[in-house]
């Protein structure tokens, strides 16, 4: 029996990597001797460095950069096993939680330490990055990442731009020419799961610029500048991101990665199962297990449990999700490839009860559906030798 184990981590309690050992631990209960496969996930957020190199057997590589005010932080990305891809987490270097409430100001701050993490993925040799956005202090277009990386943003008088969205408004030329070469030979996929436009009412600053700190006049003098850097965007590359779909995510790192740097907007999660491969090892298999926290009707959207089983799908093989908890839409989800799913919590607890427990809860209610899966198997059989 082959069952391959692609969970999520249970945030701020297990890690994806936590999560399949407890759940390989409650299946081998039942059938020790199952061929388990482990490939920790993640949907292209918080955690995915972490689900990623402990996959593929990579490293964590950690580093001093330039967080979002331009202080020095400690950030990280992951270096995979195949000794050519990079993973980088944008929320390591320009996060929110980087910035207290108090400094929360997206007209400065700025998202130059993502592009340093970029340079030093290069330095290192990567052919490939994965770049995950979202969770970010920023509204500034992407424009400190390119400042890092080699490009000169100028204005009218030729002066370098400040950092910050609020300085966007004051270009007057993106010059290219100084770009870091070996930029032209990487294979650039950006994890990005919403569909927001640049600039407008579901724009970048808009939407997400309030979280950030920006009050209603700030909300609009960002938007008006991102309105001008998108236009030099198109000016220098004759690509168009103002209207883009994922231009506007993270503060509007989006038009950068695809405006100027060509890279490819995707689902966080369609990158990661590409990345680990998870077609090769799901095929064959008799079940796939995956799970997450949480499941509820957003699940459908992006979220871990439903790439895996849109995986799954495609070779018939049967898909059980365990979450920490379950609201009362989780249903949906069957609907979308997700055969069973189980909560993990057995009794009355409270949060922080539950999370304390969620290793031996998991491993319970994965031995538990390992004994059902046993008894339809034995039934099965008896009646075919009947």
């Amino acid at each position: 029996m082959k069952i391959v184990i692609a969970p999520d981590s249970f945030k701020e309690s297990l890690s994806a990597m936590d999560v399949a050992n407890a759940i390989e631990q409650g299946f081998r209960e039942i059938y020790p001797q199952a061929e388990y496969i482990k490939l920790p996930m993640a949907d292209g957020g918080e955690g995915t460095v972490e689900s990623m190199v402990a996959a593929t057997g990579g490293k964590r590589v950690e580093l001093s950069v330039t967080g979002p005010l331009g202080q020095p932080v400690e950030a990280f990305y992951g270096w995979l096993g195949d000794g050519k891809t990079a993973v980088i987490e944008m929320a390591a270097a320009s996060g929110l939680h980087l910035v207290t409430n108090e400094q929360r100001n997206p007209c400065l701050t700025t998202t130059f330490g993502t592009g340093e993490l970029i340079l030093a993925a290069l330095d290192q040799g990567a052919r490939n990055i994965i770049l995950g956005i979202g969770g970010s202090a920023t509204n500034d277009g992407g424009a400190g990442m390119m400042q890092a990386l080699g490009a000169r943003l100028l204005d009218n008088q030729g002066n370098e731009l400040a950092r910050g969205g609020a300085a966007l408004s004051q270009i007057a030329k993106i010059d290219l020419s100084h770009l870091d070469s070996r930029l032209a030979g990487v294979d650039l996929r950006v994890a990005c799961d919403v569909d927001n436009p640049l600039c407008g009412p579901k724009g970048a600053s808009a939407v997400f610029g309030p979280q950030k700190g920006a009050t209603p006049d700030r909300v609009a003098q960002l938007d008006a500048a991102l309105k001008v850097w998108g236009e030099h965007i198109e000016q220098t590359t004759g690509r168009q991101v103002i209207d883009l779909p994922g231009a506007g995510a993270a503060g509007g790192m989006g038009s950068a990665l695809s405006g100027l740097l060509m890279g490819r907007l995707e689902p966080g999660i369609s990158i990661v199962t590409d990345a680990l491969n998870l077609a090769a090892a799901v095929q064959g298999a008799d079940l796939v297990i995956t799970g997450e926290g949480r499941i509820d009707s957003q699940t459908v959207r992006g979220k871990t449990p439903m790439g895996v089983a849109k995986v799954a799908q495609r070779f018939a093989v049967p898909t059980i999700a365990l979450a920490g908890g379950m609201t009362k839409d989780y249903a949906v989800v069957h609907e979308h490839g997700l055969d069973a799913v189980f909560s993990v919590v057995n009794r009355i607890v409270t949060l922080p009860e539950a999370m304390g427990e969620a290793d031996e809860n998991l491993r319970v209610t994965a031995r538990n559906v390992a004994a059902v899966w046993q008894m339809a198997e034995r039934n099965k059989a008896a009646k075919q030798t009947a």
